[in-house]
């Protein structure tokens, strides 16, 4: 059975890049504009890995993180931030957030695609 990804971020092309790439790769994805969306998703359906972005309107990428952490049924799961925030303080406030990994934007196909399969072993 295939993986079922949630990929979340305001940018539609982005959001198509990342879905093609995955969807390419095999598995079922579902998009999201904003993290309020994605999290309205996560209460009805089950995600084995979710990818978000940090800045986005009505709920950022870190808000989603601590909301997803604080549902049982995403205790456990891969939570990586796909983001043009490179700082160190933006990675740490994700790692206490409860992120799994941190990568920046523009992402390399091939490298998300490692990042994905790792984390979902």
């Amino acid at each position: 059975m295939s993986k079922k990804l949630l990929i979340v971020d305001d940018s539609p092309s982005v959001r198509q890049m990342v879905e093609m790439t995955l969807k390419g790769a095999g598995y079922t994805v579902k998009a999201a504009k904003d993290g309020q969306e994605a999290l309205n998703f996560c209460k009805t359906e089950r995600y084995d890995f979710v990818l978000t972005d940090q800045n986005m309107p009505n709920m950022d990428g870190i808000t989603l993180i601590k909301s997803l952490r604080a549902m049982p049924a995403y205790a456990r799961t891969p939570l990586i931030v796909l983001t043009t925030e490179a700082s160190d303080m933006m990675k740490q406030k994700g790692k206490a957030a409860g992120a799994t990994g941190w990568m920046v934007k523009p992402f390399d196909p091939k490298k998300l695609l490692e990042v994905v399969s790792k984390v979902l072993r």
